[in-house]
């Protein structure tokens, strides 16, 4: 019996050495040398996939090679867009519409095209930051409904967040969720779920970075597509078992990227497929409401400024956290003296201070004399304030952001060069002057520059 054994000890270490050279009157090699061929003759197809392919996750499903090259789809909902939603429209005269069922089970409402097609009736967007985060996601939303008509999308923000998308026509709600916290509450961590469960999402975007836990988070959507970005160390371990696509950004702060800082996730969104061509990035827009127009208005006014008549001066330095600065550009804010000596070169325009709250009212009265004051902690109401402007003249905060995005001039101050190359990348094309600061530090700004630049306001207060 020990001989017995001695010899199948031998010849199991040959088979793992070369298997293909056993002779076939062992059983046991021949099953090892058949499993590593198969292994072989399976592996030879991989490289028959595109070369640009995704590489699967093995964890996910060991026998997913990807798409089939050989596989041929029927004409129906393969390729083009998707079309607006074919349900009938609700019935006016009945006060429970028409084909109303609660929600997952009106099956004949699913159309093919959501497995065939990979159509997007309903999309959540998950952001993480303050107001200049979620307001530079704006192009992103723009593409979504670009790259898929007819959808429905929802947004989970911060609450200083949530604040912006009342700027964003293309959102249909908006709810306020802590990202940030560590360790939620767990009434409130469930409540989210099941709200977000409930809503039936083929998609969720999140520009959170991910590691296990926010992973599960969105794992238990049970969305169809779960993209998101993920921490670029070890803190991912395990967060791509749970999401469709994953991003790994250069750092840990995804606001360093400046203007750009969803670059991947645009390119991801904008992506061929299906006979439809890549999709550019659309420029930063915002839409401001009529009633916002009506409240700034009455504050300005209040304040002793006309429309069209006065310029906008945003970054005061401030402890608050309504001075919407980027998380990316820590120093961005200008203490009352500087701006006091900024705003001396203004001439025929009516300098607008926005501080961020009331306290600081009584510090720009004492510094400047017979200043306009406005009093505005709303991204919604400082768009409305500046688009009845002649032109900005601010920080690294969202001002710069809003007057890009209704194609105001404005003066930008930066800390260094570099910041003015990432946040401001479109300053040539647009009425915008970059001005950085020689030695890194926002205080040391040249106000004589500052002042040389104001120039570029004297075409627009012509127009008026």
């Amino acid at each position: 019996m020990t001989t017995a054994s001695l010899q199948l000890h031998k010849s199991i270490s040959i088979s793992f050495t070369s298997p293909l050279s056993i002779p076939s009157t062992q059983p046991t090699n021949l099953l090892f040398s058949l499993t590593t061929l198969d292994k072989q003759l399976v592996c030879s197809k991989r490289p028959s996939v595109a070369a640009n392919a995704r590489k699967p996750n093995p964890w996910l499903d060991p026998f997913d090679f990807g798409d089939d090259p050989e596989m041929e789809n029927g004409s129906l909902f393969t390729e083009g867009k998707q079309e607006e939603d074919p349900r009938p429209p609700d019935n006016p005269n009945s006060p429970y519409g028409f084909l109303k069922f609660p929600a997952g089970y009106n099956v004949e409402i699913a159309s093919l095209a959501l497995k065939v097609r990979g159509d997007v009736r309903r999309c959540c967007c998950v952001v993480e930051g303050g107001v200049y985060e979620n307001l530079l996601f704006f192009p992103a939303i723009q593409l979504i409904k670009d790259r898929y008509p007819g959808v429905q999308i929802d947004v989970v923000a911060n609450a200083r967040g949530k604040q912006t998308y009342e700027l964003n026509k293309n959102v249909r709600w908006a709810n306020a969720y802590d990202l940030n916290e560590q360790f939620p509450d767990p009434a409130e961590y469930t409540d989210m779920i099941g709200v977000l469960k409930g809503r039936y999402y083929d998609m969720i975007l999140s520009t959170k970075l991910a590691g296990m836990g926010h992973a599960a988070f969105l794992f238990m959507t049970t969305a169809r597509d779960r993209v998101s970005y993920i921490y670029p160390n070890v803190n991912a371990a395990g967060a791509s078992l749970m999401l469709s696509e994953t991003f790994t950004p250069e750092g840990l702060n995804l606001s360093e990227g400046g203007f750009h800082m969803y670059h991947q996730m645009l390119d991801w969104l904008g992506r061929p497929a299906r006979g439809v061509p890549r999709h550019p990035v659309p420029p930063l827009k915002v839409s401001i409401l009529s009633k916002l127009k009506e409240v700034v208005e009455t504050k300005y006014k209040n304040a002793g400024a006309e429309k069209g008549r006065y310029m906008v001066i945003h970054g005061i330095e401030s402890d608050s956290q309504a001075s919407m600065q980027s998380k990316g550009d820590t120093d961005s804010l200008l203490p009352i003296e500087v701006w006091a000596e900024i705003a001396e070169g203004i001439r025929d325009i009516r300098p607008v201070f926005v501080i961020p709250h009331e306290k600081e009212r009584e510090v720009v009265e004492e510094t400047i004399e017979d200043p306009s004051v406005v009093f505005i902690t709303t991204p919604g109401q400082l768009a409305a304030l500046i688009n009845d402007s002649i032109g900005v003249i601010t920080t690294n905060t969202a001002a710069l952001q809003l007057a890009h995005a209704r194609e105001k001039p404005s003066i930008a101050l930066f800390s260094s060069e570099d910041k003015g190359r990432l946040f401001a990348p479109w300053a040539e094309e647009k009425k915008c002057v970059v001005i950085s600061s020689k030695t890194g530090k926002l205080i040391d700004i040249d106000v004589e520059a500052v002042k040389n630049a104001m120039e570029i306001f004297e075409g627009s207060l012509a127009l008026v």
